[in-house]
């Protein structure tokens, strides 16, 4: 029987998805309005397949890049990924020189110190962006399916063809904040330990994709977002966010538990069946306790 603090890091876990969550809400209205959308038409279907081959093709570059051991170009660009992501982030709420500024200076302590807590927090902020732009950029139904193919790509990835495993492991080591990192002990330090595990076999941290908060958080900044649109006398829930919005944002939390009583067996576990599923599941109950349909425009599906 595991004792209440070493529970705590799986607690902490979930923060970093409500705080990704809680964010990216407060930055979808500044990014919609400053034109941040990624796609130009966000009904279209055709936008998460463009999504997905996008992931296909950078996945295969990884590997590439791990395979022949040139792991400074990998390095290098997921650094300008996320500096990129940033100054977006920070674009929606001040000017661009600001913004530039405070770019430049959390780039280089990631590439000088890619301690847990600098890669925690850099986390935070480009998972809520990412989240937020490609919310305001696909409505629900776009959404929903790329939602969908996602949680299909991570079971194959994970469980049969096992490439994710190996690309999770391939990163590790280069620190970039892709991944959230949560201590089990004091004195944990993310620099001095590339792997999941120390000298006695247990793990020195847990460690979560930041895909698997960014992801389902796509929805929950979609329905905000799309659903007004579509049905404008939506309540917002304590002044804050429409119930479908919410109810998305607590399924995940709800996909999370039941994904951390499975990793608890020790085995690495694809996150996006339980979280997207959560979502979905979510959304859809919000949207029937609003009385709106699940995909704006269509009856019977509520």
């Amino acid at each position: 029987m595991k004792s209440l603090s070493e529970h705590l890091p799986l607690v902490g876990m979930a923060g970093f998805i409500v705080a990704v969550q809680v964010l990216a809400l407060m930055m979808a209205v500044p990014m919609e309005a400053e034109g941040m959308q990624a796609f130009e038409d966000p009904e279209s279907v055709w936008n998460p397949v463009y999504y997905i081959v996008l992931i296909l093709v950078f996945t295969a570059f990884i590997l590439f890049v791990i395979k022949t051991d040139k792991k400074y170009i990998l390095h290098a660009v997921l650094l300008f990924a996320v500096a990129a992501t940033m100054y977006y982030v920070f674009l929606a709420f001040i000017g661009q020189i600001p913004s530039l500024i405070i770019t430049a200076l959390l780039t280089v302590l990631l590439y000088k110190f890619p301690e847990w807590y600098v890669i925690d927090v850099t986390g935070i902020l480009v998972g809520a962006g990412a989240s937020a732009i490609i919310g305001i950029s696909l409505a629900i139904l776009p959404t929903l399916i790329l939602l969908i193919l996602l949680t299909v790509y991570d079971i194959i990835s994970v469980y049969r063809t096992k490439h994710m495993i190996e690309l999770a492991e391939g990163v590790m080591d280069l620190h970039a904040p892709i991944l959230f990192v949560v201590p089990r002990r004091k004195g944990y330090s993310f620099i001095e330990q590339s792997d999941a595990r120390e000298e006695d076999g247990e793990r020195g941290a847990y460690f979560m994709g930041l895909g698997d908060a960014v992801m389902p958080t796509i929805l929950v900044i979609s329905a905000s977002t799309f659903l007004p649109v579509a049905y404008p006398d939506l309540p917002l829930v304590f002044g804050y966010a429409i119930l479908p919005a919410l109810l998305a944002a607590a399924g995940t939390l709800v996909g999370y538990a039941v994904l951390m009583l499975v990793v608890m067996g020790g085995k690495p576990q694809a996150g996006l069946p339980f979280l997207n599923t959560g979502a979905i599941l979510g959304y859809a109950v919000g949207c029937l306790a609003a009385g709106v349909p699940v995909i704006p425009g269509m009856t019977g599906m509520v």
